[in-house]
């Protein structure tokens, strides 16, 4: 897939929390296609500190509205400059990069369950719109702190069956999301995750004893994009790789976690 790197222009910027931002990014030209579970490498502009791009995942994509949404969590000082930016600011992209995640379960069946945590929850947005309009039956099994660190409930709930589990249990069922009842009550025929890595190695483990198909997306340091600083390499059963180039989404099997 062709990759471009352009000035967009932010739409609008929403915070979501604290600690969170929604930005919405749009361009004079159409925006080019982007598949659920890629990422864009954002050069991030007045902070003295940040020399590198900074990855950020896709969380929605609208050919209608010709606009590319980046849910973004301020954590350091590079994604606190991104939070100050304004509607009408440009900000350079480099994106579409990686590669997403499957769009049909392989038994041709149609219950996929994508499973987030924290701001991991940003690629399964733009995901569960584009297996919806497939038909397919997405079902979200969302996991946060609290009830306050949950994001974009709204919308997912816009899109499919939505399951939330917090630690604290101030919404949802109290536990891991591995501890949800749907897990016990729904046969799925996929599993698509992102979130902490603790999180997926749990789901994983879960949807290997399931006999279910399942893949991860993985946050591993990508500096470049373009599989050339070697900052994100991950061990597979086929050798090293950089995540950048042959994931960020790897199915289960392929990697070593299970051995």
């Amino acid at each position: 897939m062709k990759k471009y790197c352009v000035d967009l222009t932010v739409k609008s910027i929403e915070r979501l929390s604290d600690k969170h931002v929604l930005i919405k990014l749009t361009d004079e030209k159409p925006l080019p296609d982007m598949v659920p579970g890629q990422f864009v490498e954002i050069k991030v502009d007045g902070s003295s500190s940040t020399f590198l791009r900074r990855p950020i995942s896709i969380n929605f994509f609208s050919r209608e509205q010709n606009e590319m949404w980046l849910l973004v969590a301020t954590v350091g000082d590079g994604t606190m400059a991104l939070a100050k930016l304004n509607t009408g600011d440009k900000l350079s992209c480099l994106f579409p990069l990686g590669n997403g995640f499957s769009m049909q379960p392989k038994n041709g069946g149609k219950k996929v369950l994508l499973v987030g945590g924290g701001v991991g929850v940003a690629p399964l947005l733009y995901m569960g719109s584009e297996l919806k309009k497939q038909g397919l039956q997405p079902t979200f099994l969302l996991g946060a702190r609290s009830k306050n660190d949950l994001l974009e409930l709204d919308l997912f709930e816009e899109i499919g069956d939505v399951c939330v589990t917090t630690e604290d249990g101030s919404l949802g069922e109290k536990g891991f999301v591995t501890n949800h009842s749907i897990l016990n009550n729904v046969v799925f025929d996929l599993i698509s995750c992102c979130g902490p890595k603790p999180m997926m190695m749990a789901v994983a483990r879960y949807a290997k004893k399931a006999d279910i198909e399942c893949e991860v997306s993985l946050e591993n340091m990508m500096a470049c994009g373009l599989g050339a600083c070697l900052c994100c390499v991950e061990k597979t059963v086929e050798g090293n790789v950089c995540v950048c180039k042959e994931g960020p989404v790897f199915n289960i099997n392929k990697l070593t976690w299970q051995i």
